[in-house]
């Protein structure tokens, strides 16, 4: 059986969220008892927290919702990089050594330590030139560790731009502390949710 590797945070009212945005909370409609045969609860977050996909209506207002969003970009052939102690921003010369023969999807890890219990504020975000470059190499996904493609302060979203202008998909928040560099299987497929801005996905890597 081919290995797996779980890259989905896990999400509960301790997950970080961006600054303003709705955290994870819980309540339970119905519980077990007697009269009742089932626990149904109601949960409220935003569509950010833990691993999710962007769609392009999250920087755009006449952007796609996710849930129109075509699935072939998120299930294929992918490389995990390391990109530890990047600075601000993650360059093309930060990758340089896993860009010949890139697959279409690129995930790159930034993180020694995930932060999995507290919103970090100095993220490593990609410079826009950089995101132009992968989409010139045919990367139609790129993937991070981070909480966002652009600085957490970043008004312009630049990367988010680059994106949109080169439609590429990209996914945030994976936790990548356990994965080696290397190829891929990539499997992480959004919700169908027709009118959201982004989707919460659970995301696997198979061994190739």
């Amino acid at each position: 059986m081919k290995k797996l590797w779980d890259i989905s945070p896990p999400v509960d009212a301790r997950s970080p969220v961006f600054p303003g945005d709705t955290p994870y909370t819980q309540e339970w409609a119905a519980t077990l008892s007697d009269t009742c045969p089932v626990n149904v609860s109601a949960i409220t977050m935003s569509p950010h927290v833990g691993a999710h996909a962007d769609a392009p209506l999250h920087y755009h207002p006449q952007g796609a919702a996710v849930g129109a969003l075509d699935l072939q970009p998120f299930l294929g052939r992918c490389r995990v990089i390391h990109a530890l102690d990047a600075g601000p921003l993650i360059t093309t010369a930060h990758l340089q050594r896993a860009l010949s023969d890139v697959p279409e999807r690129l995930l790159v890890r930034t993180y020694r330590q995930f932060p999995s219990q507290h919103f970090d504020t100095q993220l490593t975000g990609f410079d826009p030139a950089c995101v132009q470059h992968l989409a010139d190499l045919g990367v139609l996904l790129i993937g991070t560790d981070s909480a966002s493609i652009d600085p957490a302060d970043s008004k312009a979203l630049p990367s988010h731009q680059a994106i949109r202008q080169r439609g590429l998909r990209v996914l945030e928040n994976l936790l990548l502390d356990e994965v080696p560099e290397g190829d891929y299987e990539l499997i992480a497929l959004p919700l169908k949710l027709m009118t959201a801005d982004a989707s919460p996905v659970r995301v696997v890597l198979r061994e190739l």
